[in-house]
């Protein structure tokens, strides 16, 4: 009790992290609604923002705030089994960032976003326009792309469900509340925790506009 009164409130998760995690929440549901009502011209451009939200995450994941970080998350396996091996012991969150098994969710993720953004663009492009590469791929690339896609959309539901019940294990298991922190950004940490190293508000908005332009140059020739 003498711990959490003595902890105060820090900014963990600052805003370009938040507003990522949240535009890909709508995003990925977004993307699955338009699909099964057949709004394809809808899906198409809902996947180039989302390719372009998880662009923004890889450039700010080595350059953005301190949480951020792939450095500062990416823990080694061992780490992370060790975590799970405990994970049934209810304590207070004192985590600053991802613990060492969130982060490797983290990255998997991240990497089946990129894998099905990428894969529908390549699909899915001559929806909305054709490049000059178009044509340059083969019939055979582009039936093992579309099974790529088909596949990671459904790898990527299965990632989300385990992420969404990890966080209600957290919530009723462990009496951690890991939503509020990626609302609010910040959490309760003791006094010898040090507030993390923050991302600059003008650096997020340059490497968002970089971003969005190696996508529209990807949409334009592919």
């Amino acid at each position: 009790m003498q711990t959490s009164l003595c902890s105060r409130r820090v900014l963990v998760w600052e805003l370009p992290v938040r507003l990522f995690h949240w535009a890909i929440v709508l995003l990925v549901a977004s993307a699955y609604i338009s699909w099964r009502i057949n709004w394809m011209d809808w899906h198409v451009w809902i996947g180039y923002a989302a390719l372009t939200a998880v662009l923004f995450r890889l450039l700010w994941g080595f350059l953005g705030g301190e949480c951020a970080r792939f450095a500062g998350f990416i823990a080694s396996p061992r780490a992370a089994l060790a975590h799970l091996r405990h994970v049934l012991r209810r304590e207070p969150d004192r985590q600053v960032g991802h613990n060492a098994a969130g982060g490797w969710m983290v990255i998997l993720l991240l990497a089946l976003l990129l894998v099905e953004t990428l894969s529908g663009l390549l699909i899915y492009n001559d929806i909305a326009d054709e490049g000059p590469l178009t044509e340059l791929m083969p019939a055979h690339l582009a039936s093992a792309i579309m099974a790529t896609h088909a596949l990671c959309w459904d790898l990527l539901l299965g990632a989300a469900g385990l992420h969404i019940a990890a966080i209600l294990f957290y919530a009723c298991v462990k009496r951690q509340d890991l939503v509020r922190p990626m609302i609010t950004g910040r959490k309760a940490l003791p006094p010898e925790v040090a507030a993390p190293r923050r991302g600059g508000a003008l650096r997020a908005i340059v490497l968002l506009a970089i971003s969005a332009l190696a996508v529209a140059a990807l949409a334009r020739y592919l």
